[in-house]
């Protein structure tokens, strides 16, 4: 992973979940599943505004918006009783809002598979979350030139 492109924001977030054990790292995504930030309301009822991530078994809808300075935002949906999947959105949701959109792009792919789960969730599963980033970029990368 090319360490100097990860944003300090999913780099202390890596780095959280690289000091526990692999045992409480599962815990923590727990409580990440708990702080997913709420959609917008402008996104609310709107899912045909979303993407739907089709790497997840779960229906989870992301979007990203980039304002007039180039800052992103990143929001998502994930249902409660996908605690999993719904750790991995938070954390994409929380450690790319705020970044820029050249910040965002350069953010290794391999990112979901450093944060130490590999072991701990199922390949499927951090194949879902690559998919949340890799379809945020892809958004991003649109927004950028619009």
């Amino acid at each position: 992973m090319t360490v100097s492109a990860l944003p300090d924001s999913l780099a202390d977030i890596r780095d959280e979940f690289l000091e526990l054990a692999e045992p409480d790292r599962l815990q923590l995504l727990l409580e990440y599943s708990r702080e997913l930030p709420a959609m917008p309301a402008r996104y609310e009822g709107h899912p045909e505004l979303c993407e739907r991530v089709a790497e997840c078994q779960s229906p989870v809808y992301i979007v990203m918006d980039v304002d007039a300075d180039g800052i992103v935002a990143m929001h998502a949906t994930a249902p409660p009783e996908a605690p999993t999947t719904r750790g991995f959105a938070s954390i994409l949701a929380q450690g790319l809002t705020g970044l820029t959109v050249d910040e965002v792009l350069a953010v290794p792919a391999d990112f979901p598979q450093s944060i130490g789960l590999t072991r701990a969730v199922s390949p499927l599963r951090i194949a879902g979350m690559t998919g949340m980033l890799m379809r945020a970029k892809r958004q991003v990368l649109a927004k950028r030139g619009a």
